[in-house]
């Protein structure tokens, strides 16, 4: 349900039960380019919001840990602090920020409204311009504390960047547990800062390669449960669970939805043991072939514009990725480095396509440009696989396990490649599937 507030100054929307009513804002002096190469950390100034209770305190600690890992923001000690801010709706001593060289400050408090409504006011402030760059307040159920702190934090990136942020999103991956004789592997989601685990399946059967519909809170996976891999629907709020294709007489994997979210595409094995492309239409559950090769052909992924896919085949010889019509049309190899390539995704933005590679021994997480140009390794390791996208195009999440690791763990990298940070999980974790944004 949308609740939408209206005021003389401007209209804004949040969905699910946070409302948030916008100041209008000035431009921005402060920004920052994220196209550039190497980008030095904007230093900000994040000061405990005002609240009756704690819930100030940690709203504030969320949004400084958000905008920290994302590398874009070097968030200052509030120990090196001058000003104590007693009224958020005042501006601050612009001169005592200065002095910490804050560019940027973030104000704030936190109150409880008649019926139990957390409410949840900010303000960011270009230090230097001595200006109040934008204003908003949001309303939510006291549950959703965490929500709010994100939201904050995407509406400063995309205030200094100009770009969404992707910090209200949630990560569904394998959790496993055990040892590796007997691992138990369940699927499980989290907010995309490892807070709000919980686990969605109970770990009976193993799972593999969940991945996000674009447009709902829906995932595909891969399930073993009938003794070969089958891929299955899964609602995340209710828990209904269904089988796709169920008459399939041989397996099915690599499931990835379209844009619209209203079909699947995917690999089915032959019974020769090679492996074809195929899409199923969710409403009448129809299929269609799009590859028909004595080949592997798998790991398919649609662009944004649900034009193309890209997948991986190893028609040529060894496994490397292609580009064709959505329709399977006019295939066309896009890799050719040295070592084997998998796992394809495209990103939301549509300009690059993140690939896994195995070589000289090793693997490698990295990007290249949808006609395969540009092709630059992110990440290096004994073990290394999954990418997935944030719902910006800015961030990868993968999982990784180093060599005599009892097991894998998941990490995330920017599209520099020099801001990796290690995603806390109860247990170990892998193959990890990015939500679009929840507002």
């Amino acid at each position: 349900m949308r609740n939408f507030f209206k005021t003389a100054v401007a209209i804004t929307s949040l969905v699910m039960g946070l409302v948030a009513m916008a100041v209008v804002p000035a431009r921005a002096l402060v920004e920052i380019d994220v196209n550039r190469g190497v980008v030095e950390p904007v230093p900000i100034a994040i000061t405990d919001f005002l609240s009756a209770g704690g819930r100030g305190a940690e709203i504030s600690a969320v949004i400084a840990a958000d905008l920290k890992r994302s590398g874009l923001f070097a968030p200052i000690d509030r120990g090196a602090f001058i000003e104590k801010i007693s009224n958020p709706d005042v501006a601050p001593r612009f001169e005592d920020w200065k002095v910490i060289n804050a560019q940027a400050i973030v104000t704030g408090r936190v109150t409880e409204e008649p019926g139990g409504r957390l409410k949840a006011e900010f303000r960011l402030w270009d230090t230097f311009a001595g200006q109040q760059l934008v204003g908003e307040q949001f309303f939510a159920k006291p549950a959703d504390w965490r929500r709010v702190a994100h939201i904050i934090a995407d509406t400063i990136y995309e205030q200094f960047t100009g770009e969404k942020g992707y910090f209200d999103s949630r990560i569904v991956f394998v959790d496993e547990s055990g040892s590796k004789e007997n691992r138990v592997k369940r699927l499980a989601i989290m907010d995309q800062d490892g807070a709000n685990y919980r686990a969605l399946t109970d770990g009976r059967s193993i799972v593999l390669k969940p991945s996000f519909s674009p447009q709902r809170q829906e995932i595909t996976y891969v399930s073993f449960e009938g003794g070969q891999p089958q891929v299955y629907l899964l609602q995340i709020e209710t828990g209904q669970r269904e089988l796709v294709g169920n008459n399939f007489p041989t397996m099915s994997f690599a499931s990835r939805f379209n844009p619209v979210g209203d079909k699947i595409i995917m690999s089915l094995l032959r019974t020769d043991g090679n492996s074809n492309i195929y899409t199923m239409d969710l409403k009448t559950r129809t299929t269609a072939r799009l590859t028909d090769t004595n080949a592997i052909d798998t790991s398919p992924s649609y662009s944004p514009d649900g034009n193309k896919v890209v997948f991986t085949s190893d028609r040529g010889g060894r496994a490397q990725i292609y580009v064709m019509n959505a329709d399977g049309s006019n295939p066309q190899r896009i890799s050719f480095g040295d070592g084997t390539y998998s796992e394809p995704v495209w990103s939301p933005r549509g300009d690059l396509i993140a690939f896994t590679k195995q070589s000289g021994g090793q693997f490698q997480i990295g990007i290249m440009r949808t006609d395969g140009s540009g092709e630059r390794i992110l990440s290096t390791g004994f073990q290394i696989e999954g990418p997935t996208w944030s719902p910006n195009g800015r961030v990868i999440m993968f999982f990784r396990q180093d060599a005599g690791a009892a097991g894998p763990k998941l990490y995330s990298i920017d599209l520099t490649g020099r801001n990796e940070q290690l995603i806390p999980t109860p247990n170990f974790a892998s193959d990890p599937a990015w939500s679009p944004l929840l507002n």
